[in-house]
């Protein structure tokens, strides 16, 4: 079992990084997931990215891919924050978590930082705890998910299942923090 954990951990690892040989390459394919992501996003709550783009602290956006294998949770992703100012700042994401669940997904995230002060916090700290249950069942267009979702203080989250088969009651953190090589 430890085995295929790190199996499917490893498939999660390899398949959410930017691709690109340079970092210009890397920023260039991460700039495109953010423009995808608040289409997407906007397509299933309309209005979503013009809240996120005048938002008083900036947004964020991620795509992730996540295991759940019985008692563990892991997964990772890369994506953009982007400051009301226009300034982006490049990150990457880790998160870890337990409970019970068995499955893989990937997902898209969008982050609305109603503050400078929420945006700042989440860029310099990056920190998230919580607990998450979701089912999910997609490929392509066909399928659907159910999800739930928290409004935490000055932060709106919207979450997208891109991909994915997974049933999963978790309490997890997750670490977002820059990517020292693209910033």
């Amino acid at each position: 079992m430890k085995k295929l954990l790190i199996a499917m951990l490893s498939v999660v690892l390899v398949a959410c990084s930017a691709s690109g040989d340079t970092p210009a390459q890397q920023r260039a394919t991460i700039d495109n997931i953010n423009n995808e992501v608040l289409a997407k996003v906007d397509k299933e709550s309309p209005g979503a990215a013009a809240k996120a783009k005048s938002a008083a602290g900036g947004y964020a956006t991620f795509t992730n891919g996540q295991v759940n294998l019985i008692f563990f949770a892991a997964g990772s992703g890369f994506g953009v924050a982007t400051s009301s100012g226009g300034k982006k700042t490049y990150m990457d994401m880790y998160e870890g978590g337990i409970g019970l669940g068995l499955g893989a997904k990937d997902f898209d995230v969008l982050f609305v930082f109603h503050t400078a002060e929420a945006f700042n916090n989440f860029v310099e700290k990056g920190w998230a705890f919580g607990a998450e249950a979701d089912a999910a069942a997609k490929a392509n267009d066909k399928g659907g998910q159910a999800s739930g979702g928290v409004t935490i203080g000055d932060i709106t989250v919207y979450q997208l299942t891109e991909a994915g088969l997974a049933l999963q009651a978790t309490l997890k953190g997750t670490k977002y923090s820059k990517n020292d090589e693209l910033n």
